[in-house]
């Protein structure tokens, strides 16, 4: 098969008058783009340059920005012409400027924030705020319109733009792959969405991997392999690329409109074979490479050194116009050479030619509303869940498995908004495995690729989206709640360290967008993290961490919650809860295996609501001040204390204990630091201020500390939690390798309790003694002790 390369001697693809339009808006771009780098004054040239309308500090990229706006020039003729409903994603970083100036030139930049005008001193305004104190950043940040993708997020934008358009039947995404992330591991997965994507159902992604050869200081490496290779790698992925390549912009300009036209009907091909003539199997997508110079229309050579087309094109090609008079001269003539008088009006707003090749409405890709999901996003239908909650007649005399439960609610809340088609649910091939395949009732996992006759639940239309990817799961979810719906997210805990960059980026995200009055707020980023550090006895070492807590707790503390439900109860009121929220990232922590069940619906929904309680049926304070107090959060952990409160009422029945159980982990913290935080008086009501606190964490115990650590009464707050000790063993030995097990919680105890006297002494020799007979006993037997594996609590 040939390879789709148009020769620069093709005919003319468009006619004079619209070459004109397109070519005059990417000038514009162009001018305004370079105009954001360096000006903070004269925006429209009308006078001769001079130091002082130069930026002191220049910052920002020009390198990429040339070949982004020259791809939006050309999809607004497209989405013009056939009416297109489009959203522009960009994955090389730094392209801010680019898609800054495209939406002042709509309009939208102006209509969002007046005071950024359509005139002359709107001009002067935009290029000034461009990475300047108190403007904006240099990527295409919450606040560009028409973002959701900031450009330069490692890899992202491709996941991002197939999350998008899922569930989006009239959406096309063109989606820029810059030549530096297409070397990223989560973007070389992420060109297997393709298998996900049903052209009967959801929208098209049309990829356009930007080759300009370089990164910041090295060549990339696909614009660095022979062309039949990079042809044979793409084709290998699925898609049928369609390569540009040049320089000369009337040619260039003739050869992408003739690619893209070709591409958009292809798509629209696809969509129409399986809309209306019922075709189920896999396309053959089409893409475009696009090869173009390196800060392309830029300085060409500067103080001797090639600039265009060299990695030197990637920041600032032009170091110090304020000081250098030579730079200052090159930097006027590579401005005028725009022709910024043909370029604007008398007023300094875009000349008519440019206002002709804009989109309407939200047809504009800056204004469209996919890229502010909030204003489609429709609340989540959601089965009462207390009628899911297992029975619990007694406090921790039954077992249930939390997740196997939360399946049913979420296999009904699938049904529930079927016809809606705005909820999936999300897995790294572990939904099985989590314990939620009750789901797979209600729906399908999504599957474009072969199929064979052994295979269950997979099909086209399927809501389930299953890829040993956590990158791509997680870029698809993301895509998914910016463009206005709603998800759930599990995962091995340990392995939800992979996702720690993208978690960043969405929690930055969220922050900035909160604080923007015209981005609406979206679903929550809602994840599970089970097969936890606490039941990963079989996979071991590498299978046990559970950090990711601790990185979601640095982010601002208005976007994110971390919740530890101790059994399946209070997770129903949890994962309901994390389902109907917006604009936060919300951390679960639950196990999947059969545990003990504390709480009935009621009981676990008035708990939930607190956050943090007294469990009085645990504890024996209740005609005074207790002599200890022991904390817990999580599942396990939450077992270990009351096993061993169990022991310690036994064995000192005049011993006052309270167990103060955490689901909210955010109200440990000083309200000062977290909204959720609990005030002084009421964290002292629970803890006291004066006595021993043993708290028995599911995370790293320096955590609590850290949450606490303004707290009356820190110091008598003694943490156990996991400190790195692991390896395949049983569940219980997996708890005393880190001393979080109930020997170890009740001889923390006895020893912090000086009124128990010489009978401590012979109670803590038992403990020690117990500790010693369950090591023989698991290195003969294989398994728990019978006491341990049968506990209950009574």
């Amino acid at each position: 098969m040939g390879i789709p390369t148009l020769s620069a001697d093709a005919p003319d693809h468009l006619d004079a008058r619209e070459l004109q339009r397109v070519d005059t808006w990417w000038r514009a771009a162009n001018y305004l783009s370079a105009g954001q780098i360096y000006l903070m004054g004269n925006p429209l040239l009308r006078e001769p340059l001079r130091p002082e309308h130069v930026k002191p500090r220049l910052l920002g990229h020009w390198g990429t920005t040339p070949g982004l706006t020259f791809l939006y020039a050309h999809l607004n003729r497209a989405i013009r012409a056939r009416d297109l409903d489009m959203i522009y994603v960009t994955g090389p970083g730094h392209g801010g400027p680019g898609v800054v100036a495209a939406a002042w030139l709509e309009g939208t930049y102006s209509e969002i924030y007046p005071d950024v005008a359509q005139d002359e001193e709107g001009l002067r305004r935009l290029v000034t705020q461009f990475s300047f104190p108190g403007g904006i950043p240099s990527h295409a940040a919450p606040e560009t319109p028409g973002s959701i993708n900031e450009g330069g997020e490692l890899g992202y934008s491709l996941a991002h733009a197939f999350g998008a358009a899922f569930d989006n039947p009239d959406l096309t995404v063109a989606c820029v792959i810059g030549d530096g992330e297409a070397e990223t591991g989560p973007l070389a997965a992420s060109w297997h969405s393709n298998k996900f994507l049903d052209p009967a159902r959801d929208g098209a992604v049309l990829p356009i991997l930007h080759l300009n050869g370089y990164k910041i200081a090295s060549p990339a490496v696909l614009a660095r392999i022979p062309e039949d290779e990079l042809v044979s790698l793409l084709r290998g992925y699925g898609y049928e690329p369609h390569l540009v390549s040049g320089s000369d912009p009337a040619t260039m300009h003739h050869l992408f409109a003739t690619t893209l036209d070709t591409c958009l009907d292809e798509i629209e091909r696809f969509r129409r074979r399986a809309r209306q003539d019922g075709g189920v199997e896999r396309p053959r997508w089409p893409m475009i490479v696009l090869r173009t110079p390196k800060g392309w229309t830029g300085p060409s050579v500067v103080d001797g050194q090639q600039i265009e087309g060299t990695w030197r094109a990637h920041q600032i090609p032009l170091g110090d116009p304020r000081n250098d008079p030579d730079h200052l001269r090159q930097l006027e003539d590579w401005l005028r050479s725009y022709a910024p008088e043909d370029l604007f009006d008398a007023d300094g707003a875009p000349a008519r030619e440019i206002r002709e090749h804009n989109p309407r409405g939200a047809r504009r890709m800056s204004a469209n509303p996919h890229a502010n999901g909030g204003l489609l996003l429709r609340g989540l239908r959601l089965p009462d869940f207390r009628e899911y909650g297992l029975p619990v007649t007694e406090p921790g005399t039954t077992t249930g498995e939390a997740t196997q439960v939360l399946g049913a609610f979420l296999r009904d809340a699938m049904e529930l908004n079927g016809s809606a088609a705005n909820f999936r649910v999300f897995a790294p091939d572990e939904n099985n495995s989590n314990r939620l395949g009750a789901v797979l009732e209600a729906t399908s996992r999504a599957w474009m690729a072969e199929s064979e006759p052994g295979d269950v639940s997979l099909a086209p239309d399927g809501r389930v989206m299953e890829v040993l990817s956590e990158h791509t799961c997680q870029g698809w979810l993301e895509g998914y709640l910016l463009t206005g719906r709603h998800g759930f997210f599990s995962c091995y805990e340990a392995f939800a360290h992979l996702v720690d960059s993208m978690l960043n980026q969405h929690a930055k995200w969220l922050k900035v967008s909160t604080g923007l009055a015209w981005r609406q707020p979206i679903a929550s980023l809602n994840y599970l993290l089970t097969s936890h550090v606490w039941r990963q006895d079989h996979n071991g070492f590498s299978h046990q961490d559970p950090g990711f807590i601790d990185h979601v707790m640095n982010k601002k503390a208005e976007i994110v919650r971390v919740y530890l439900p101790p059994d399946a109860n209070t997770l129903l009121s949890v994962a309901d809860h994390c389902l109907r929220s917006r604009d936060y990232i919300n951390v679960i922590v639950a196990g999947k295996q059969p545990a003990a069940q504390y709480l009935d619906v009621d009981d676990a929904v008035v708990h939930c609501t607190k956050g943090i309680g007294i469990w009085d049926w645990a504890s024996n304070d209740q005609d005074g001040e207790p002599d200890v107090v022991l904390g817990c959060a999580g599942d396990v952990p939450t077992m270990e204390t009351l096993a061993a409160v169990d022991l310690l009422r036994r064995r000192f029945p005049r011993l006052r204990v309270r167990v103060v159980n955490v689901v909210d982990l955010m109200r440990l913290q000083d309200p000062r630091e977290h909204p959720h935080g609990l005030t002084d008086v009421e964290f002292d009501a629970l803890f006291t201020s004066d006595k021993p606190v043993i708290f028995c964490y599911h995370g790293y115990p320096w955590l609590i500390h850290r949450l606490t650590y303004r707290r009356h009464g820190h110091d008598n707050i003694h943490v156990r939690g996991y400190k790195e000790e692991g390896t395949t063993t049983t569940p219980f030995d997996m708890c005393v390798l880190n001393e979080i097990d109930r020997f170890h919680l009740a001889i923390e105890a006895i020893d912090r309790v000086p009124r128990l006297g010489e009978d401590a002494v012979y109670a803590r020799e038992e403990l020690t003694r117990k500790l010693i007979e369950h090591r023989h006993y698991i290195s003969t037997h294989g398994e728990d002790m019978p006491e341990i594996r049968d506990w209950k609590w009574s």
